[in-house]
């Protein structure tokens, strides 16, 4: 898992990169949670996505945001951290010009920066979004969600209320054409401490389907 150094908008960005086994390997990358609560990409759940969609076959990049490790900067309220985003897709789709998908996953507040880089990369095709933080930030930007995902909550979040990721669930759902596959994890908490295998095994199944979708059945 070589470790990569990005010119990111504020300096350099420390990465990690699992490159693809396959031509036109799908790609996708990987966001954190909060800086200033500790989110690193070392996190396990960030490292959990990391390790199911290199499963998968992708050519996979997790990244600190800046002021976390070694990545330059300091925290910006989630503006600068789009950035980052943005250029570490940059980044991965030079190294995989050709990828047959590009994804992008998030954890907490990875996944409220996950959701705003949909609005901003049209070639985005799919998205994993674990305990969005919709009791705590603004996910009004969604109109209309440009591509259908999976969204994973714990059942016993403490931090991020179930109610309020259901609500956006509903009204992501009510858009045509849009897809949401929303997920709740009996008995898992904010960081899915022991419930990491469930949140995989969904990941795995749901991206896994993505991929690989069934022939539809062709009439008689």
């Amino acid at each position: 898992m070589p470790e990569v150094l990005i010119a990111g908008p504020v300096g350099r960005i420390e990465a990690r990169y699992q490159p693809g086994k396959t031509r036109n390997a799908p790609i996708a990358i990987i966001l954190h949670p909060h800086p200033e609560h500790g989110g690193t990409m070392n996190n396990k759940v960030t490292y959990a996505l990391f390790k199911t969609f290199a499963e998968q076959g992708f050519s996979t990049l997790r990244f600190n945001f800046r002021g976390v490790g070694r990545s330059e900067g300091k925290f910006d309220h989630g503006e600068g951290e789009l950035s980052d985003a943005a250029a570490c897709l940059d980044w991965l789709q030079v190294q995989n010009p050709e990828p047959r998908q590009c994804w992008v996953a998030g954890f907490s507040f990875g996944a409220w920066i996950c959701m705003q880089l949909l609005m901003r990369r049209p070639e985005l095709d799919g998205f994993v979004s674990v305990a969005p933080p919709a009791n705590m930030y603004d996910f009004t930007f969604l109109a209309p969600c440009p591509v259908s995902g999976l969204i994973l909550q714990g059942s016993k979040d403490e931090l991020v209320t179930k109610d309020s990721v259901a609500k956006l669930v509903a009204r992501l759902s009510a858009q045509r054409g849009l897809h949401i596959d929303y997920r709740v994890v009996p008995e898992a908490d904010h960081f899915f401490v022991d419930q990491l295998p469930e949140l995989v095994g969904h990941v795995h199944d749901y991206v896994g389907t993505a991929l690989n979708p069934m022939p539809k059945a062709v009439n008689a």
